[in-house]
């Protein structure tokens, strides 16, 4: 059903959604894999591969590419590296079944989540998921923009707009109305314009008779 509204409206869903698609794709190609979440129900996949060695996936908050999860691996890192996320330097600490990423900014802010390394079992991720569904947060749509020099990080949220560079956060122009932000939101994330629209419809309904 994903693949199928991907090609017909150009949506992708939520992190779930996201980490539920790349575990099928994972084991469509026999590599083991499993979910992994924060206490606010974020949730992220990591990847085995052949040598027994972990990768850290996050779909839903549009990484570039997985980072290797193995402390003991002479190639892992708890130093601030880049080219995994958009406009950003991270860090990886792992302490037991804890990772703690922080994000560091052009700007030098820093920011962070943790996840609880333990395997979850899928079940457990699609009553998650489920759960997520019906919670009404702030609108948000993320993408990420490949160009030839960087990855970059566009971002709606709760109509203000951003583009994310290694040189720092651009605020876009504001715009009135929901089909000024739709026009926008389409052309910078591919959605369908009437699928945005009639979902801002619904956030703003729900804003209105919380």
């Amino acid at each position: 059903m994903l693949k199928e509204h991907r090609a017909l409206y150009g949506t992708s869903g939520n992190c779930f959604d996201l980490a539920l698609w790349l575990i099928d794709e994972f084991r469509q190609n026999k590599v083991r894999c499993y979910g992994v979440l924060t206490e606010h129900l974020h949730v992220a996949v990591v990847a085995v591969n052949e040598e027994g060695n972990k990768y850290f996936c996050d779909l839903g908050d549009q990484w570039i590419e997985p980072i290797l999860l193995e402390p003991g691996h002479e190639a892992y890192t708890e130093e601030f590296v880049d080219g995994f996320f958009p406009g950003s330097f991270i860090k990886l600490n792992t302490r037991a079944k804890r990772l703690l990423v922080t994000y560091r900014r052009p700007n030098g802010k820093e920011s962070s989540q943790e996840f609880d390394l333990t395997p979850v079992a899928d079940k457990a991720l699609i009553i998650a998921g489920q759960k997520t569904q019906r919670l009404f947060s702030d609108p948000l749509v993320e993408k990420r923009m490949f160009t030839d020099g960087q990855v970059l990080h566009w971002e709606f949220d709760n109509y203000e707009s951003y583009l994310s560079s290694n040189e720092g956060r651009k605020v876009e122009p504001q715009l009135k109305g929901i089909e000024e932000w739709a026009e926008r939101i389409h052309t910078m994330s591919g959605v369908h314009e009437e699928v945005v629209i009639r979902a801002l419809e619904v956030y703003s309904k729900k804003s209105l008779h919380p």
